[in-house]
């Protein structure tokens, strides 16, 4: 094992993140953030915007409508809203599996496929749900596919991806597509708010704290939305907007800086994916990789240290056979003989018999590979907090604002050790005064009502809404 341990060294310098490497990140990633900002074509940050420019306060009232379309399945959801003091009043939401055929089909037949759905969630209201008399209802569209955004209710799609490729819809408007399929059906329903996930999350987060600035999705991808003054944004080029923010969708996994510590098993990782050179930050710290770095490392430790014995374990050759969730149950063992991270090794990589000592140099790999992608998760969401001047005290004295960043997806929610290393690196780089000022929320947005919340704060009836 001696030889185990030389290997497992250099696997631990190439995956190492000292604060200042993270502070030089953030500086990186801001300056990209204006790059984006500025409509730079070279930019790696899209920075896009959202048309969002008033956040839901609290004050909504009413019966509002979502529907969030991001794969195989779509949500319907409708909600009633008491304002203030009742806040949601009751919820609903229904699942619906797209058939495989209309994924590869036309355009007309999926949306007619989908307002079908929704005209059938409607018939099931119930008189819990109350639409004022002379009211058309309204509706929160989520849509997570790659998007031109042109208005608030308005979009033209760039690709589809996920599965889905349907040629009649690239360069059309989504929210006519579905407008028309809505009126084929017969349903008199108008979707006010066209929105991507993680400004739905922000919109969410907001209607629980009004202290919240950012959304940050850690889940199988990766994205971040926050709060930008519209006056920082000179690609805007339509009149101020009255409440003088604007919500950017920063599109952060496209991330790459030399600045970025990439081993070898990520080079090679990249090198091998779909979408070689392409998102970059993504695959360095979000779900859907994680796991396929650690058996990359592995393999390696197996072909050089002999760690599973003479032979290589043939499953171990396999890509993606380690998924994200099976390393987080054997860095989570925590029994005296890690006789849950053996099993797991047994299930998934076909050896039976593992020694102790292999088993703790198997969790310490999970250790580095979890702790290098939530250090540099936490750099990002420190560049958004300097982005916006809320990662120090204000210079002229006086207490720096409580701010929130609300964080969803399933990395962040069920991987503890990776979530608690999020917020150990936040407060390292923010510093004591600062960090008692920020605070990261769990927002589970999985319902998807932030769109319908911003279905009503963008509502055709709303007057005089504010920021």
């Amino acid at each position: 094992m001696v030889k185990a341990v030389v290997v497992g060294a250099a696997v631990e310098s190439s995956l190492a993140t000292p604060t200042a490497l993270l502070r030089s990140i953030a500086d990186a990633m801001v300056a990209e953030m204006e790059r984006g900002l500025r409509g730079d074509i070279h930019a790696q940050l899209k920075m896009l915007i959202s048309y969002v420019d008033s956040l839901p306060t609290g004050d909504e009232h009413g019966l509002f409508y979502a529907l969030d379309l991001g794969g195989t399945n779509f949500r319907v959801l409708r909600v009633q809203l008491g304002g203030k003091e009742k806040r949601v009043v009751k919820q609903q939401y229904e699942e619906v599996s797209i058939p495989p055929h209309l994924m590869v089909g036309t355009s007309m037949e999926l949306f007619d496929f989908i307002a079908a759905a929704l005209a059938k969630f409607v018939g099931t209201e119930g008189e819990d749900f109350q639409l004022p008399e002379g009211r058309q209802r309204e509706l929160g569209f989520t849509f997570s596919f790659p998007v031109n955004q042109t208005s608030i209710s308005s979009g033209t799609l760039i690709k589809w991806t996920k599965g889905f490729s349907i040629n009649g819809t690239v360069g059309e408007d989504v929210v006519s597509e579905l407008s028309r399929a809505m009126e084929r059906q017969g349903l008199d329903m108008k979707a006010t708010a066209l929105v991507n996930d993680t400004v739905g999350t922000l919109a969410g987060g907001r209607y629980m704290d009004t202290d919240v600035v950012a959304a940050v999705i850690l889940g199988t991808g990766t994205n971040a939305a926050y709060v930008e003054h519209a006056n920082a944004i000179p690609k805007w080029t339509g009149l101020l907007p009255k409440s003088g923010k604007m919500v950017i969708n920063t599109e952060w996994g496209s991330f790459k800086s030399n600045k970025l510590p990439l081993s070898e098993y990520d080079k090679a990782m990249d090198f091998e994916s779909l979408n070689p050179g392409e998102q970059i930050y993504e695959k360095m710290i979000s779900g859907m990789y994680l796991g396929e770095i650690v058996r990359r490392i592995l393999l390696k430790l197996a072909h050089e240290a002999s760690l599973f014995g003479d032979v290589v374990p043939p499953k171990l050759e396999l890509p993606f056979i380690l998924r994200t969730p099976d390393m987080s149950a054997m860095h989570h063992d925590s029994s005296h003989d890690l006789k849950t991270l053996g099993a797991k090794l047994k299930d998934i990589v076909g050896v039976a018999d593992t020694s102790l000592e292999v088993r703790y140099i198997t969790r310490h790999i999970c250790d580095l590979v979890a702790e290098r992608a939530a250090r540099l998760a936490a750099a990002g969401v420190y560049s958004i907090l300097k982005k916006i001047g809320r990662d120090k005290v204000p210079s002229g004295g006086g207490k720096m604002p409580r701010t929130v960043v609300a964080l969803d997806g399933g990395l962040y929610e069920h991987y503890k050790k990776f979530s608690s290393c999020v917020e150990a690196t936040l407060t390292d780089l923010l510093g004591e005064e600062a960090s008692s000022s920020v605070v990261a929320k769990l927002a589970n947005d999985g319902s998807g009502i932030g769109a319908a919340l911003l279905a009503a704060s963008h509502s055709q009836y709303q007057y005089g809404a504010s920021d």
